[in-house]
């Protein structure tokens, strides 16, 4: 039998009976015997006079009630009274129904947050649906109910709807490599990083990657994010020219052209947008302001109404000479491309660089920019502000975060409340939405990111402008998808580089997750996967998502996954798993940093 078997009703005064026998039979499933269940029946009972005042619902079996819950008390704060589900018709998915349906029914009465009286035996239930132990809570004792809390859903954001571009599912388009490469260079393989693409979107319809990903990894973020029929289609095209496989076949084309309305790539290219009819001008805003200099002078040109921004000036280099006279007069300074993403077109150099004109030498040609260093906050140094600019041009804020960079790589990012200060995430919010509403006016349509540095005297200096999806934006859609699913307000913490001891194919890689997944759970930590597919490569890798309602669980968990990694040496040998070896039918590729923030 399915879980569509039964349906969800109001209880009625007159199965008070039936209903106190149904949770008496669950509670006596776990195995208590008589002396114990007698010492519970007053409080486990349900009488006529209290069915409507608990809002009482059944799980209906052909007029059978077949499950039990109950949702106590008044607004703000309340309780799961009872959750109980009939023996013979327990793991058919009905007590996970009636804990969904409770939950909804308390965000719409007003309730913040619920409680939990939870029988020892049930807590992995409930921890699996989101509710945590409530902190301080003393360890109960043999047979002692364990004290949970719940959070009711967090409605959908308004700019998930602006996003996808109505009621209906978007197609997704894993293109991060050809975006980047229509800026210099040509897409190389392998493109792990596109596989950030399938939290492009809440609940996409299709999702089409270039490299081929495992089914397990599908059916993990299916699971942990609520998805149902998310169609992902994968290896595509290893070597991450996108726009040649869907232009190459018939039935992906049709489908583009079909839904072309809600066709969401990782950021537009001109073959991509000729398929799905993009407008001219959402590809040439996007042309022109991912240019560094051209965004430069947008922030220069919005400034003068934002205080608390702080814009720095640029100045073309086009010598290896002038580069040097600059740098032995200004200490470090940030040469930059005018394109260039997650760090790829941004370098850090100083009169004492080692080798500094091997490196400097391919970014004279053409001329580079120059900037001052800012030294930044250390607390909060790099800063994010993401948004969408709708169809109808109107700017829907997303949120502000604190990204982790190293030099000048992003590695990830942590997206929640109170993950930056009050002051610092206005700043940026009202800067960011003056950039959309810039961007907007030149003909801009989608998903854009400003970054800042924080200065230590408490400004922000604007760095750069992308107008496609970003490691943050994944970040922001799988904080979203929890709110809604477990409730509450979560904190997101992505890691997009979480280097692993010993390559694993894809049966070690799995059990591996596994074991990472309980363990978090443990630290009241959710674990997702967002690359699985560089974990056989030559520098082997995942990246993740770590997600908790506090930021000391988060940096708990991902303490204990980075120590997890480490640890795979002990266990694996590359010896044991070396290229070629049979065990995977394959050799692995190259390792490649991510090419994109």
């Amino acid at each position: 039998m399915g879980a569509d078997y039964f349906r969800l009703r109001a209880a009625a005064p007159a199965e008070a009976g039936l209903l106190t026998d149904l949770v008496l039979r669950s509670k006596a499933a776990w195995g208590y015997d008589q002396t114990f269940l007698d010492t519970w029946r007053e409080q486990l009972r349900i009488r006529p006079d209290e069915v409507l005042p608990r809002r009482t619902v059944v799980a209906d079996r052909d007029g059978t009630p077949v499950g039990v819950a109950t949702l106590d008390g008044r607004p703000p704060y309340g309780e799961i009274g009872l959750l109980f589900v009939d023996p013979p018709d327990m793991h058919h998915g009905i007590g996970q129904a009636l804990y969904r349906h409770v939950l909804t029914e308390a965000g719409r009465l007003g309730f913040h947050r619920l409680t939990i009286d939870a029988d020892p035996h049930a807590v992995a239930f409930y921890r699996r649906l989101g509710a945590e132990p409530v902190p301080g809570s003393e360890p109960p004792g043999p047979g002692e109910l364990v004290r949970m809390q719940a959070w009711p859903p967090t409605p959908d954001p308004s700019w998930s709807a602006a996003w996808t571009g109505g009621p209906g599912r978007p197609i997704v388009v894993g293109n991060a490599a050809e975006f980047n490469a229509q800026f210099g260079g040509r897409p190389r393989g392998p493109d792990h990083y596109s596989c950030l693409a399938v939290f492009g979107a809440d609940r996409p319809a299709t999702v089409l990657l270039p490299m081929p990903v495992d089914d397990w990894w599908t059916g993990h973020v299916s699971e942990i994010l609520g998805w149902t029929d998310t169609e992902v289609i994968s290896g595509l095209a290893d070597d991450g020219r996108m726009d040649a496989a869907i232009g190459g076949s018939p039935t992906l084309t049709r489908r583009i052209a079909a839904g072309r309305r809600q066709v969401r790539p990782w950021g537009w290219t001109p073959g991509l947008a000729a398929i799905a009819l993009c407008p001219d001008d959402v590809v040439r805003a996007m042309r022109k302001y991912e240019s560094k200099s051209k965004a430069n002078a947008l922030f220069h040109a919005l400034a003068a109404d934002h205080p608390g921004i702080a814009v720095l000036d640029q100045r073309e280099i086009t010598s290896f000479r002038r580069l040097k006279r600059e740098l032995a007069h200004n200490g470090r300074m940030v040469l930059k491309r005018r394109h260039g993403v997650g760090g790829a077109g941004t370098l850090i150099v100083s009169a004492d660089t080692p080798d500094l004109r091997r490196q400097v030498w391919d970014w004279m040609y053409g001329g580079a920019l120059l900037e001052e260093f800012v030294e930044g906050d250390p607390a909060h140094r790099d800063v994010t502000f993401d948004a969408v600019v709708a169809a109808d041009g109107w700017v829907h804020p997303v949120g502000t975060g604190l990204m982790h960079v190293e030099t000048t790589a992003y590695r990830g990012v942590t997206v929640g409340p109170g993950v930056l200060p009050d002051d610092v995430a206005r700043i940026a919010g009202a800067f960011g939405v003056a950039v959309g509403q810039a961007l907007a006016a030149a003909g801009y349509r989608g998903w854009y990111d400003v970054d800042f540095v924080a200065t230590t005297s408490g400004r922000l200096t604007p760095t750069e402008i992308n107008l496609r999806l970003t490691g943050p934006s994944a970040a922001f859609h799988i904080q979203a998808a929890l709110d809604r699913e477990r409730g509450g307000r979560h904190i997101v913490r992505t890691v997009d580089q979480l280097r692993l001891g010993a390559r694993l194919p894809s049966a070690a890689l799995r059990e591996h997750v596994a074991r990472l997944t309980e363990h978090c759970a443990s630290l009241d930590a959710t674990l997702l996967v967002t690359i699985p597919t560089a974990a056989f490569d030559a520098a082997p890798y995942l990246g993740v998502a770590l997600a908790a309602r506090t930021v000391q669980a988060v940096t708990d968990a991902e303490t204990a996954v980075r120590q997890a990694a480490t640890a795979l040496g002990d266990i694996f040998r590359d010896t044991e798993l070396s290229p070629g070896d049979g065990r995977t039918g394959r050799t692995p590729p190259a390792s490649r940093r991510p090419a994109s923030a």
